[in-house]
């Protein structure tokens, strides 16, 4: 099954830039409203925004203290900043159950390992 998530792009903590992944974060609104909600994980799937439309690896999980998930994309062969532009994900398929990692190496080399599934 694939899941569509609309959303506007919000800034985050910037990690995944800092560990040279930047991710394309969504405000949760539209998370909330699905019916059935994707698991929490790492999926492969596409972000389309304008008339582009990049594979991407997307993160969904852990809740938030809100109790909102993040919702999150790495766009494979995109540069450039999409702060508060509205872009879709389509949740495709998926990879693995989200994880905590105890050391950033740890965290690259499984991204590098989950992009080469995407």
């Amino acid at each position: 099954m694939t899941y569509k998530i609309t959303g506007k792009v919000v800034k985050g903590k910037g990690y995944g830039k800092k560990i040279g992944f930047p991710t394309a974060n969504l405000s949760r609104n539209g998370f909330v409203k699905m019916k059935p909600k994707p698991a929490f994980g790492v999926y492969s799937g596409r972000a389309d925004f304008g008339a582009k439309s990049y594979r991407a690896g997307i993160i969904i999980g852990p809740l938030d203290k809100k109790g909102l998930p993040k919702i999150e994309a790495h766009m494979m062969e995109f540069r450039g900043n999409i702060y508060g532009k509205v872009i879709t994900l389509s949740v495709e398929k998926f990879i693995r159950k989200f994880k905590n990692f105890k050391t950033e190496k740890e965290l690259i080399i499984q991204i590098k390992k989950d992009l080469k599934k995407c």
